[in-house]
């Protein structure tokens, strides 16, 4: 049996995962400008002092949605780099970017807070506690660093140009993913009825002209 610490500390994560789950609902229904944290006290059947015991600010809640969101792309990162057998770096690029792609389609709601982080400044913001930052920096650097260590590879093959720097073309790679995965996602229309493609048409599009800026002449030519 638990010991009265150890049930507490339970019984306050529990309310700190209710809290999450409400804000969830609420950032995702009325958007984070929208919400307020008496919408998400009202939402989680909590009062707002309450809330305000497991997180200082709507901001800092915001973090926490994003770690998670974070976490379930780390994940399919994982599963579809070890599920196939890449031949070069180049191919190990492309599995990354459809691994990106699925999680914008399948967790779009996430993808969207992530898509808003980033071209935001809430880091900056007042109110948002060390940890939640720092974990949300932490993971994203995670990913960074798969992309920083397959360009490292690539350079090592000589698949990528190795007078790249792998660091700051692994940011730019980051970016260029996810502005053409917003893109694809929210002018699906658009691009089907002015331009006769489909999205996917798009985004292997983008990706064959971001790859020959980065890969060299003679290697690791993707087909």
């Amino acid at each position: 049996m638990l010991g009265i610490n150890e049930r507490k500390e339970k019984e306050k994560e529990i309310r700190r995962k209710d809290i999450i789950e409400a804000a969830e609902r609420i950032f995702f229904t009325k958007g984070y400008d929208n919400a307020t944290m008496d919408d998400v006290a009202k939402e989680a059947e909590f009062s707002k002092r309450t809330v305000y015991v497991y997180f200082n600010s709507k901001e800092q809640i915001y973090f926490e949605i994003m770690i998670r969101g974070y976490k379930l792309l780390i994940g399919m990162l994982k599963e579809d780099l070890e599920k196939e057998n890449a031949c070069n770096a180049i191919e190990e690029i492309r599995l990354m970017s459809l691994a990106m792609y699925r999680f914008s389609k399948d967790y779009p709601k996430y993808f969207k807070a992530i898509m808003e982080y980033e071209n935001g400044e809430l880091d900056f913001q007042k109110g948002i506690s060390d940890q939640s930052r720092e974990e949300c920096y932490a993971l994203g650097e995670e990913i960074l660093g798969y992309l920083t260590g397959i360009l490292k590879r690539g350079i090592t093959e000589n698949s990528i140009r190795s007078d790249l720097d792998v660091v700051k073309t692994a940011l730019t790679l980051w970016a260029c993913m996810l502005g053409v995965f917003n893109t694809a996602n929210r002018k699906e229309n658009y691009i089907k009825n002015y331009h006769r493609m489909t999205p996917e048409e798009l985004i292997s599009l983008a990706f064959q002209l971001i790859i020959r800026s980065i890969q060299t002449t003679n290697g690791g030519e993707h087909q």
